[in-house]
This record gives C-alpha cells, structure tokens and sequence, in this order.
C-alpha cells in the first residue's frame, strides 16, 4: 500500500532554514548556492544520494536551493529520524501540494487530525478483515491469469496495476471500478508529475500545463468518488467495508464530512495500488531471471494447496513465496525514500540541524549496504529465511513509526497470494530488449514498459532472457555500499 508513500522536497515549502550556520559541521559537498546540488537531485536522485552516501558518511548535510537538507544513511539514524523526532515532522511540500488532488486524506494530514484519521481506518486493516479479502484477491489474480494466453507479450506493470486497482475497489469499497482504471492511472501519474513541478520555483502560481491537467483529473475523480459516496447515502446499506465506515464516523453527514470521507477514499484508492503493483511487477521480473527461484515458489504452493485455489489459512505457510516478495522489495522498494520537515532542531547522529531542515533516508540505499546485506546486489530470497543479524532498521519498505504504512499487512497478503497464484500458472519470460530503468519519483517507477512472454508454467522457459542489465545510474554502485 502507498499510504507510506516517500516525499520529496525543492524551493518552497517549510519557513526557516536561511542563514544558519549550525549544519556547516556535519560532512558534505559545498554547499554554495545549492544550484548544483539541486539539479543533480532532479537529474538522478538515486543516484546523487549514493554518492553523497559514499563520500561523506551516513550523515551528509548539502543544500537544496537555500534549504538545509540531510542524507542519513544508518539504522540507528533512521530510528532516531522515524521514531525519537516522529512529532517534530510535517510533511514535505510534495504531500502538501498532493493535497491538490487528495485533500486532507491521511497521506497528506498533520496531526492531531492524521492521529484521529488512523484511528479510524486502522479497524479496515486489521488482520481478521484482511484474510476475508484473501479469497477475492486470489479470485481475481485467477481470472486474470485465465485471460492471459500462452505466447502473448504483456506489459507486466500495467497488468499489475490493472489487478490490484480491481482488488481494491473491491475489498475496500465493494465497488468494480476497473472501467475507471486509465483515469485513476492518468491521476498516479500526474500525481508523480509533483515531484518535477516542486523544482520549479513559485510553481504553484505558475499557470504551467501540469497544473491545468491536475484540476481536470481532480474533476473525474470526484465526479468517481462522491458517486461511491452518493450511490451507498441513497442505499443505506453497511457493507463493511472503509466506505460504510467512513460514512458511519461521518456522523450527520455535512458537506465538511462527506468532503472528508471523499478525502480518505480518494487517498487511498490512488495511493493504495501504485506501490504493490509496482513491487509485484519486481517481484516477477526478478523471478523471471532466477528460474530456480520460480519453481520453488510453484513446488510450495503445490506442496500446500494442491490444485485448490489458494486461502488466508495458506498465507503463513508461503514462507519462500514471502521471502521471494520481501527480497524485491529489498531490492527495488516501491517507496525509495522518505523525506520530512523538521519545525525546530534537532539531532541528526552526532550533528544539528536546524528548523526547516528536510531530512531524508532512503530504503534503496540502506536495502543495498553491504554492512547489513551479504551480496547486496544478489536476488536471494533464503537471506529472509535465515536467523540473519540483519538490523532491525535497515529494512523497512512499509516505512517505520506513527506514519508506518496503514495498510502494510493488507499489501503482504495481496502481493504474497497474488505472486503465488500468478508463478504457479505461468512462466514468465522477460524479452530480450527488456531492460529495467528505474523512474525515482514518488514512488519506484519502471520508466518504461517491461514486456514479458507467457508460457504455461508445465512448460520450462526457453527462449525469454534469463538475466538483464539494469540502465540505471544508480546500479554504478559505489565502492562501500557495493563492498562485500
């Protein structure tokens, strides 16, 4: 689930931050202007924060235009920044300007209404509602591996969304919103189009095109959203579902209420299938390399379920299914980096930094350190079968703290249900001319289509590539993260 999606932050955003000096003691590039710092982070951020990572240690203080900024690079730091400093934090001008399209939703809040929001949805979430959603996850990743045909090329990314966009407007809303699927697409996409408009100053006041596309898509959507809401007023039926609840919480129903209730489905229908999607098309991807891997995935779920579908009861018995997923999402983590404000100063390591600093630390980089990963660069999903020493902060793809991701167990038993279902049924195969290039923004995007071949899983691959290069910057991995 996206609702821990990452935020970036430029030009505008928080007050503070001009003129201090107590940052100048932590390691890091000149600071000067911040000109070339800043369009290095807009060129490739993946790759600038490795570099930084590489050359100044885990705590790095650089400039983003005249905003302090700080790259923290270590468990014990990412604890600190998380958890100790959680109540200092606001969210990045990325959030704010989500708000946009969002509203006041839980991805974009503060407290104390973020507090009150969680509270209220966190019931949806609870494991004992999530296992009833296990057969309707399983059900239509089922359907749509019956569509697909032996032979024909996919885009495998845009068969993941389509999937888990349907499982979610069904689970959460009790609704089949597939035929709204290219809108709700076009509004991700928009949404990750944020990060480039931050970079441009006083972008807000700017009557730029990606504005003007963003009023548009807020108009579909919320002729989408208060329908939902409408449809379920006139019906007065509880489904039990986040909507029903929603609308229960909403008390007299005033505009202000529904307006809220639209915010919080609105949220996470965007957010909540953009990042399992895209870790679920890693997932395969990186399957599709490692043959060996594929087929204990299939031999466990035969050893399990035979030849019925699968279950909620089966969830905790996929063990290689779930170390396969949580693996690529070592690797390739669908929320890369997580940024926030900080509204008065406070310790970063042994350093200061000022109010109106942003502070970063970034799963990718953390996910690929040689200090908590054997073989970093190695798929090998047995790491997360193993009693590893592995530190308990050097990993966390659903974020950590009061504003870990809300639908983490959600997204665990839709994306280990939905990769078995899928791997027991067919192979595969990754073309030749496929390459993965990573798209940084919000969220870890493929920035280009990866196509796929099916073959029924009976049938061993032989033709597809079993290995690829990744054309990415940031795979010129440096030497101490890289080190084994």
């Amino acid at each position: 689930m996206a609702v821990c999606v990452a935020q970036i932050y430029c030009w505008e955003g928080l007050a503070g931050g001009k003129g201090v000096n107590r940052s100048q003691h932590a390691p890091g590039p000149k600071a000067g202007l911040g000109i070339r710092d800043l369009l290095s982070f807009r060129r490739d951020p993946i790759a600038f924060l490795q570099n930084l990572a590489s050359h100044h240690g885990d705590v790095t203080h650089f400039r983003l235009g005249w905003k302090n900024a700080f790259l923290l690079n270590h468990p014990d730091l990412v604890h600190e920044f998380l958890v100790t400093h959680a109540p200092s934090h606001l969210r990045g001008p990325v959030m704010q300007r989500s708000r946009a399209i969002m509203g006041d939703g839980l991805l974009t809040s503060e407290d104390p209404l973020h507090a009150a929001q969680r509270r209220l949805i966190q019931p949806a979430f609870h494991r004992d509602r999530i296992t009833r959603h296990a057969t309707v996850m399983t059900k239509y990743t089922s359907n749509m591996c019956v569509r697909w045909r032996p032979g024909e090329i996919l885009d495998l990314r845009k068969e993941m969304m389509s999937l888990t966009l349907a499982i979610l407007g069904k689970t959460l809303f009790d609704t089949p919103i597939s035929e709204d699927a290219s809108e709700i697409g076009e509004a991700v996409t928009e949404l990750m189009a944020l990060v480039d408009l931050v970079f441009v100053p006083f972008s807000r006041y700017l009557p730029l095109p990606g504005l003007r596309r963003l009023k548009r898509v807020r108009a579909r959507l919320d002729r989408l959203i208060y329908g939902l809401i409408d449809e379920r007023l006139r019906s007065g039926v509880d489904h039990g579902d986040l909507l029903s609840m929603l609308l229960q919480s909403a008390g007299e129903k005033s505009a202000s209420a529904i307006r809220q209730v639209r915010d919080e489905c609105l949220t996470i229908l965007l957010a909540g299938h953009e990042t399992i999607a895209n870790a679920l098309a890693y997932a395969l991807f990186l399957l599709a390399q490692h043959y060996d891997c594929a087929e204990k995935v299939r031999i466990e779920v035969e050893k399990i379920a035979g030849q019925r579908e699968l279950g909620a009861e089966d969830f905790d018995r996929l063990t290689f299914t779930r170390a396969a997923l949580a693996e690529s999402m070592r690797l390739y983590p669908p929320v890369w980096v997580l940024g926030r404000g900080i509204t008065q100063p406070c310790s970063v390591g042994p350093y200061t930094a000022p109010a109106g600093s942003i502070l970063f630390v970034s799963q990718y980089l953390l996910h690929r350190d040689s200090r908590f990963f054997h073989e970093p660069l190695r798929f090998h999903p047995e790491r997360f079968l193993e009693n590893s020493p592995t530190q308990r902060f050097a990993y966390f793809p659903f974020g950590i703290g009061p504003r870990r991701c809300i639908g983490e167990g959600f997204a665990w038993m839709e994306g280990v249900l939905a990769l078995a279902t899928i791997t027991r049924k067919w192979n595969i195969e990754l073309l030749h001319e496929t390459k993965l290039v990573l798209d940084a923004k919000i969220t870890l995007r493929p920035k280009f289509p990866i196509q796929v071949k099916l073959t029924p899983a009976q049938q061993k691959a032989t033709s597809g590539a079993q290995t690829t290069c990744e054309e990415h910057a940031s795979e010129r991995v440096t030497a101490r993260l890289a080190a084994s």
